[in-house]
């Protein structure tokens, strides 16, 4: 693992996941009550014995990049680093980055100094658990070019992908981005192991440091998935590498929503409880919860939340959510607060009439994201009886049906949406 670079793109606008990217870039997201999307591509990176990672950053990237730098630090004896590279303008190119590829190619001057062979490309923004050296050990062992993580979709959903066919050998012979369903039965492959299926990229590639570079500096493309991969199965050796594992690109609201929720399952399909494959983030040094005369059922609490009087079914409550009396929460995130207020503060939201941060008693919340920072007043209902699919409103919205409440938003005492 000492020749591997791991490259983590992070510069997204995540428009799709807006309102939790406004103010933040996607892989800045909170997920499962304490970590942030960040943290599953470093913590595989780690797992898997890879301690040279580089994090290429662009829009709101200020939250992420102190996140990284709070979190991920290493000791003076070891040569291994999480390094932010920013988008800039220099000497060679006043344009940001244009998309994947670019990004890459315009970060080049900073990885030369660092000696690798091979270079792995992945996502800061992600849910799944890979131990990234079986992917290299396939890379290796077939002599490959370039190396593309493939997972099996079903019909229904190979069209939203882009779609990779392989021959026996497991070379990828044909891509095809989000086909047309006339077009399925030509890209349908024969799985190891699974008969004919469809297979999916992930967005993760392992490349020999040379053939990439040479790609990267021969050429103007900007993506990896739209030009680099598909202009290498062309002209280069391109293996698959089938994962079977769970992977979700939470990439809408409606996809984070689920794939959070899921996690208070009996058996989630990600888990954060794997001892030999733990997922790490900021140590943040909070007490212990305080749960008082509640009914708890299928819900994750994070550390330092105060519970007053509550019954919360299936929902994830982030750390130091402040919940009280008599409110009944229902398949919602709540994503905490960044700092606790205190009796001064407190006595100062009672003067001006604006709600404590975190959610007041006699509250019913269902189906809905509160994101950080968030005060609901006391008697608030957010259930979207009327079954509205998308609205902007004042200090929150909806999308997919889903209400959000904006980072540091105020819904008033009483209101109902």
């Amino acid at each position: 693992m000492e020749d591997v670079l791991a490259i983590i793109l992070g510069g997204g606008r995540g428009t799709r996941l807006f309102p939790l990217t406004f103010g933040r870039s996607k892989p800045a997201v909170p997920i499962g009550g304490k970590y942030r999307l960040i943290d599953v591509p470093i913590s595989n990176c780690l797992n898997s014995g890879l301690r040279r990672m580089f994090v290429l950053t662009q829009f709101n990237s200020e939250s992420l990049n102190k996140h990284i730098t709070q979190t991920y630090k290493f000791d003076v004896f070891s040569n291994g680093f999480v390094s932010i590279i920013a988008a800039e303008q220099t000497e060679d190119g006043d344009k940001w980055f244009q998309g994947t590829a670019d990004a890459v190619r315009q970060s080049l001057r900073h990885m030369r100094r660092s000696p690798a062979k091979e270079m792995l490309i992945l996502s800061g923004d992600q849910l799944y658990q890979m131990d990234y050296r079986k992917m290299l050990e396939r890379h290796r062992g077939s002599g490959a070019d370039a190396t593309v993580a493939v997972t099996v979709v079903s019909e229904a959903e190979a069209s939203a992908f882009g779609i990779l066919k392989i021959d026996r050998d497991g070379r990828i012979v044909h891509f095809e981005e989000k086909p047309t369903r006339d077009r399925l039965p030509e890209l349908a492959s024969d799985i190891p192991g699974i008969g004919k299926g469809y297979l999916a990229s992930m967005g993760i590639y392992a490349f020999n440091r040379s053939v990439l570079e040479v790609m990267l500096t021969n050429s103007e493309s900007v993506d990896f998935g739209r030009h680099i991969i598909p202009e290498a199965i062309n002209r280069l050796h391109v293996q698959s590498f089938v994962y079977k594992g769970y992977w979700e690109d939470v990439g809408t609201i409606k996809s984070y929503f689920q794939a959070n929720l899921a996690l208070t399952d009996d058996m989630p399909p990600f888990d954060f409880y794997q001892a030999n494959a733990p997922i790490f983030t900021n140590p943040r040094f909070l007490p212990a919860s305080k749960v008082k005369n509640c009914e708890l059922h299928d819900t994750l609490v994070s550390e330092g939340c105060i519970i007053q009087g509550a019954k919360i079914t299936r929902s994830v409550i982030g750390i130091r959510s402040r919940i009280g009396q008599g409110t009944h929460i229902k398949n919602s995130l709540l994503l905490g607060a960044d700092f606790y207020e205190s009796l001064f503060d407190l006595e100062g939201d009672q003067a001006h009439d604006l709600p404590a941060i975190g959610v007041g008693d006699d509250c019913i919340i269902e189906n809905a994201i509160l994101d950080k920072n968030s005060r609901i007043g006391k008697g608030v209902r957010i259930v979207n009886e009327a079954g509205v699919h998308e609205k902007d409103g004042k200090d929150y919205f909806i999308r997919e049906g889903i209400v959000i409440v904006k980072k540091g938003g105020i819904i008033p005492d009483g209101t109902v949406i």
